[in-house]
């Protein structure tokens, strides 16, 4: 398939710092709810009477990265619309989004760009991206749209630095607001 009109739906787990670049990474056939929900809960604490043992979202004494889920959904080159693929994965996610383990919770939808074009037009067309998630998840989803954030993040934050133009730096990441 041409690339940039397929999509990757990988999920990268993680809620502590460097986790994600080592976490598994799944194929679009193998996102499930059940993955989305583990890698998107709050943390917890952990407690024995009255002794703090640790909380999960501490690593060493300092406060980990929220929870998130990388959807590597790649979108064609300066688009924001979704792909028959992507919204089959959507669904997957705002069936998760809406379980009683995340009812509570509030979402960032992080779009991302490759750093072709100027930065500003990246920053826009993020923007769009995670707005095109957005709104298909509080249409087709059932999310209320007060729970989810759509948010530009241009292109700053590369998955892949070493080449910047691959699938994988135009994509959308959720994040867990909730604490």
């Amino acid at each position: 398939m041409k690339q940039g009109l397929w999509m990757a739906a990988w999920l990268l787990l993680g809620t502590g710092p460097g986790a994600a670049q080592e976490a598994p990474v799944l194929a679009e056939g193998e996102v499930t709810q059940k993955a989305l929900v583990d890698a998107l809960a709050p943390a917890r604490e952990v407690r024995t009477r009255s002794l703090r043992v640790r909380r999960d979202d501490e690593v060493g004494g300092q406060a980990a990265k929220p929870a998130s889920a990388s959807l590597l959904i790649t979108f064609e080159t300066n688009s924001a619309a979704l792909t028959a693929a992507a919204r089959r994965s959507l669904d997957v996610v705002g069936a998760a989004l809406s379980s009683e383990k995340l009812a509570g919770s509030r979402f960032a939808i992080e779009g991302h760009a490759d750093p072709r074009g100027m930065p500003q037009a990246n920053l826009k067309l993020s923007q769009s991206r995670a707005e095109s998630v957005r709104e298909y998840l509080v249409g087709n989803g059932k999310i209320d749209t007060a729970r989810i954030d759509a948010v530009g993040k241009g292109d700053r934050e590369l998955m892949n630095r070493d080449n910047p133009a691959a699938a994988e730096n135009r994509r959308v990441t959720i994040v867990n607001l909730s604490r």
